[in-house]
């Protein structure tokens, strides 16, 4: 007879705060704000194939906390620092896309905002914030992101960064732009 044991695990996370906006790890009270935001076709038009389910969406949640708990880093759930309002998520991860090696064992970045929270600079108030905490945090000396050609927010925003367009590959049959990001020296 076997039997299940629950325990507290415990890892480290942290959160951020900017002039305008807090950012945290997930929790499950994110979900259904998480989940409005990556089924609204609209928002993810750019960057997947359709929108996702429930099921997806609670599987990326889970995906997203098992990178704290393992990695160390993950995504932040980004609020309005004011009104407390979600608008959206930024942080690393490691997909393992078989890329090349050095993509894959690369910090990647990268940031989703609710479509009425989009074009108020919040992606770049919020990644210039987690990059900071990065690199201040870790000997990280580069990161990098994957991002379509035709997503000239996503660009844009890369840009604002610091990244530069270094490779064109193809990921899951699209044509997709690799991006690099030196860190910042002090």
């Amino acid at each position: 007879m076997t039997s299940a044991h629950h325990s507290n695990t415990s890892y480290r996370t942290v959160s951020l705060e900017t002039e305008r906006l807090l950012l945290r790890p997930p929790t499950l009270d994110d979900f259904d704000a998480l989940h409005s935001m990556w089924s609204d076709g609209r928002v993810v038009a750019q960057v997947i194939d359709s929108t996702l389910t429930k099921e997806e969406v609670w599987a990326r949640l889970h995906r997203i906390v098992g990178h704290w708990a393992l990695l160390g880093f993950g995504h932040w759930i980004v609020r309005e620092k004011r009104s407390g309002k979600f608008v959206g998520e930024v942080g690393f991860f490691r997909f393992k896309r078989a890329l090349t090696a050095d993509f894959d064992n690369a910090h990647e970045i990268g940031w989703m905002f609710a479509k009425d929270s989009q074009g108020l600079g919040y992606a770049t108030e919020a990644a210039t914030a987690a990059l900071k905490w990065l690199e201040a945090d870790s000997p990280c000396k580069e990161t990098v992101c994957l991002i379509a050609p035709d997503n000239l927010a996503s660009l844009a925003v890369a840009k604002k960064l610091a990244y530069e367009i270094k490779d064109e590959v193809t990921y899951r049959g699209k044509s997709m732009l690799v991006l690099r990001r030196e860190a910042a020296s002090d």
